[in-house]
């Protein structure tokens, strides 16, 4: 049976509107493992992405319980906080965030020397890593001259170069064309698969989420399956 990497129970989450309170969040429950990419869908506004940044430990629940490798998560401080996302969570956005005056194996390293690693042994983890999305012959090249689609693949290199239990991805193929959509979504797959790490993607593109492990449905902040 395959390991649980996160699972979160009963989260409640609200912020501060202008006149009064807003609930985001209604007593959400998920469970996602090792080796298994989870799609969560549903439309615009009914709290996906907030969601993702609540198990991204980017904020905190009202309510509720998150676990990570089966350490309760969401009462730590936020120093720990920060040494979690650093070393266990890699995140893909929908954009790219990369530097752009810097090239590809130097976009895809960073996170790996802010955790402490030693420069060379930080480029040997990082070129593997580009390699492995097809990006060898790119590493020296700015980050501003690349595709849309290559772009996204550094993003997706820089959120696994630290080996994490989990990959969040919001959107992550929401300004690709259909090809450059695919090739992010495999390499998402394959690496969820060959290296167990939990994969959440929050998407809109129903040909993707049909192909993932788990589908989670959300409507009005609420999982209906």
């Amino acid at each position: 049976m395959a390991k649980t990497i996160l699972s979160a129970h009963n989260l409640h989450y609200c912020f501060q509107g202008a006149t009064s309170e807003v609930s985001v969040l209604h007593d959400v429950s998920i469970e996602v493992k090792a080796g298994e990419l989870t799609a969560i869908v549903g439309p615009s506004g009914c709290g996906k992405s907030t969601l993702l940044y609540l198990l991204g430990l980017l904020d905190k629940p009202q309510k509720g319980e998150i676990w990570l490798d089966g350490e309760l998560i969401s009462r730590s401080d936020q120093n720990r906080l920060t040494e979690i996302r650093n070393k266990k969570i890699g995140f893909v956005f929908q954009f790219h965030f990369l530097i752009n005056e810097l090239t590809v194996l130097e976009n895809a390293r960073l996170p790996i020397l802010k955790s402490g690693v030693a420069p060379s042994l930080a480029t040997d983890q990082a070129v593997e890593i580009l390699n492995a999305l097809g990006l060898s012959e790119k590493l020296e090249r700015q980050a501003s001259k690349l595709s849309g689609g290559e772009q996204q693949r550094v993003a997706v290199a820089r959120a696994l170069a630290n080996s994490p239990s989990l990959i969040l991805a919001d959107e992550p193929t929401g300004n690709l064309d259909s090809s450059n959509s695919e090739a992010v979504f495999e390499v998402l797959e394959e690496f969820a698969k060959q290296r167990d790490i939990a994969v959440v993607m929050v998407t809109h593109n129903m040909e993707l989420a049909v192909r993932s492990d788990k589908i989670v449905k959300m409507r009005d902040g609420k999982i209906l399956s």
